[in-house]
C-alpha cells in the first residue's frame, strides 16, 4: 500500500501540474475581476475549441466514471469498488457546497447586471442559472476521477500528466461554457483531489488479497 505521505512521492507529474494550477489561479483570482474568464472565452469561440470543451465536460459526469471503471477492473479490483463510492461523495458534497454558498452561476450574475444578453454562447449548451455556481460539481469530479486515477496507474509519469490535463479540461470547460466562474472551478479541483485522496487511502483498508487482482488482458495471453 503506498500510505499518504508517499503520494507526492509516487505521483509527482500529478501534484506538481496541481500545485501549479494553484498558485497560478491564486494569482488569477486576486488581480483579475469576477467573470473575466468568461467573457475571455465568450470572445474568443472556435468550432476547435467548442468540440474539445463541449465533448470534455463529458468526462466529469457519469459516463466518465463508467469508463474509469471498465480501465480499474485490470488492475485492481479495490479500485475499481472504490470509484462508485469516490462518484458517491462527490455528488453529496458538491450538492450541500452548493447550498450552502449559494453563489450565482455567471448567466444570473450577469443578468443581474443587465448584460447577460452581450455573452455568447455555445450553440446548443442549455446554460444553467440560479444559485449554484460555488464549487463546480463538474470539476471536482473530474479532479476527484483523474486523481484517482493517476494514483491507481502503475504508470505514474505519462498517466499522471494525462491525468492532470483532462481534469484540467473538464475544468475549463465550465467555465467556456458559460456555466462556472473560475473560483468555482479552482475550488472544485481543490476539493476534489482531496476525496481522491481519502478514497485512495480508504480503499486499502480491507485486507482482502483478491482485491489486489485484476482482470486479465486476453491480448497478454495466459503465460
Amino acid at each position: 500500500m503506498t500510505p499518504l505521505s508517499d503520494l507526492w512521492r509516487t505521483n509527482r507529474w500529478f501534484f506538481s501540474g496541481m500545485v501549479q494550477f494553484l498558485l497560478f489561479g491564486a494569482v488569477l483570482l486576486l488581480l483579475m475581476e469576477t467573470g473575466a474568464f468568461v467573457w475571455f472565452f465568450s470572445r474568443h469561440r472556435s468550432m476547435g475549441l467548442d468540440l474539445l470543451f463541449v465533448n470534455g465536460t463529458k468526462l466529469g459526469e457519469p459516463i466518465g466514471f463508467l469508463l474509469a471503471v471498465l480501465v480499474l477492473l485490470f488492475i485492481r479490483f479495490r479500485h475499481a469498488i472504490a470509484l462508485p463510492f469516490l462518484g458517491l461523495s462527490v455528488s453529496v458534497i458538491s450538492y450541500l457546497s452548493k447550498s450552502f454558498f449559494a453563489h450565482d452561476r455567471p448567466f444570473a450574475y450577469f443578468e443581474k447586471l443587465g448584460i447577460a444578453g452581450q455573452l455568447n454562447l455555445v450553440e446548443g449548451i442549455k446554460v444553467h442559472s440560479g444559485a449554484t455556481s460555488f464549487p463546480s460539481g463538474h470539476t471536482m469530479a473530474g479532479f476527484a476521477l483523474f486523481a484517482f486515477m493517476a494514483f491507481c496507474a502503475p504508470n505514474k509519469k505519462t498517466t499522471g500528466a494525462l491525468c492532470f490535463i483532462l481534469a484540467l479540461i473538464v475544468g475549463l470547460s465550465r467555465i467556456y461554457l458559460t456555466q462556472h466562474f473560475f473560483k468555482d472551478v479552482y475550488l472544485g479541483a481543490f476539493m476534489g483531489v482531496v476525496i481522491a485522496m481519502f478514497w485512495y487511502y480508504l480503499q486499502y483498508l480491507p485486507k482482502m488479497g483478491w482485491l489486489d487482482n485484476g482482470l486479465k488482458m486476453p491480448w497478454r495471453g495466459t503465460s
